[in-house]
């Protein structure tokens, strides 16, 4: 008889350490570190790394007509095989930062077999830089791109949630993603 029923029986732990515990989005997964983030990628064929000058990518965006930032966090290019064995930029997503939130600029592909998976691996590339560098809210332009931010959770919003230092972008519509989830909360300013 000197036996306890489970049900009984109080835990004597405390709840999970805080190093313990994802501090990303809704728990889904740890938040990745800069060096595994920035790691180049290759898919299909197609090499997608930080670009450690920002300027090498104007020209795509002067070939879409595409505004240039004024301000860069990071940049991350596509790159494929060229006839000489050099590498050519064929894509390229631009980033620019306020505190936790950020504005991605692009992508801007000018060519490859599927521009839009292209396009989608450089959004990836660029979350997963952004959430390592402390990101939170990460905002776009959907630019006609709107199956690729949807593909990663983004959802639109209303101007009015643009931080006021990344406000006045040009371009129509926006599109935000906060920490993988559509489920968002925006939080009035108080009235007076």
């Amino acid at each position: 008889m000197g036996r306890s029923s489970p049900r009984r029986r109080r835990s004597v732990e405390g709840p999970a350490p805080a190093s313990a515990t994802p501090n990303v989005g809704v728990g889904l997964a740890p938040t990745p570190s800069l060096s595994a983030a920035t790691a180049p990628r290759v898919w299909q064929g197609v090499g997608y790394r930080p670009l450690p000058e920002p300027a090498v990518a104007r020209p795509l965006f002067d070939f879409a007509a595409l505004p240039w930032p004024a301000h860069h966090a990071f940049g991350w290019g596509a790159f494929v095989a060229g006839p000489s064995a050099a590498e050519r930029l064929v894509g390229a997503l631009m980033a620019e930062a306020d505190q936790r939130a950020m504005f991605f600029h692009g992508p801007v592909v000018r060519e490859g077999d599927d521009p839009m998976e292209i396009a989608a691996q450089l959004v990836a590339a660029a979350i997963d830089h952004a959430v390592a560098l402390g990101g939170e809210t990460l905002f776009t332009r959907p630019q006609g791109l709107d199956r690729v931010w949807v593909r990663f959770g983004f959802i639109p919003l209303p101007e009015s949630t643009l931080p006021e230092s990344l406000a006045g972008r040009p371009g129509a519509g926006l599109y935000a993603w906060r920490g993988g989830s559509a489920l968002w909360m925006l939080r009035e300013g108080p009235r007076e």
